[in-house]
């Protein structure tokens, strides 16, 4: 891993949730094709730093970089260009519920800068395809099962071919055999496209079977598990 690229880079920061430190002194680094995994308790701190992953929390202490930002002194208007890097995945798929799949994925396209109508919709079609939804393109979400909003909200992850997909508890939603599905595609994804995945779970079943490596979040640190460690 020595002569990977390093994705995402937090050296002794301190992590915020709401108006109080979190964590401190957190020590993490994201590489090209990793499968990652922050683990813990409720309240410790995991969703927190996905938030300063992507800027929405800032970062007061310590060094933190995404993708070539530098999270102590990036500039509001360079924000969005940053979220342009990264896929995000929620819990709760976050679709704008009044368009339908298409239209959701369209929408993020144009938002980032995409003019050009054919090449908006053969992007749409690559990553309907690439998550098994390509036949779903006219749906409305709310007559999509839950399973199958988590895969539209993965393919709207994908659509600018990011670097790194963070997903905050993307299974935790889901019953079990359509979790597996999802870890299956996010799996899948990591080996295929090269694809760095970072997810937030206190599903301990799922990293057992899903093996990559693992921080815990714990007693307001977070720290890699090796193998040495229980």
């Amino acid at each position: 891993m020595e002569n990977n690229k390093s994705i995402i880079s937090f050296r002794n920061a301190d992590i915020r949730g709401g108006e109080s430190t979190v964590i401190y002194g957190l020590d993490m680094d994201v590489y090209s094709g990793d499968f990652m995994y922050i683990v813990g308790k409720v309240g410790t701190g995991k969703t927190s730093i996905i938030k300063t992953m992507i800027a929405e929390n800032p970062l007061q202490k310590g060094e933190g970089h995404v993708c070539g930002f530098d999270l102590r002194h990036i500039r509001e208007k360079d924000i969005p260009f940053l979220r342009r890097r990264l896929g995000v995945v929620f819990q709760d798929f976050q679709l704008l519920m009044d368009r339908s799949v298409e239209e959701n994925l369209e929408f993020v396209l144009r938002a980032t800068g995409w003019k050009s109508g054919s090449d908006i919709s053969r992007r749409i079609s690559e990553v309907l395809e690439a998550v098994g939804m390509a036949h779903k393109s006219h749906r409305m979400p709310h007559q999509l099962s839950g399973g199958e909003q988590q895969r539209i909200a993965i393919a709207r992850a994908l659509l600018n071919k990011p670097e790194v997909i963070l997903a905050d508890e993307p299974t935790g939603n889901l019953d079990s055999e359509t979790a597996e599905g999802i870890m299956e595609l996010l799996t899948g994804i990591n080996r295929g496209r090269g694809t760095a995945i970072v997810m937030v779970t206190h599903n301990r079943t799922i990293f057992d079977r899903y093996p990559g490596r693992v921080f815990e979040c714990r007693d307001e640190t977070c720290k890699e598990i090796t193998e040495e460690q229980p």
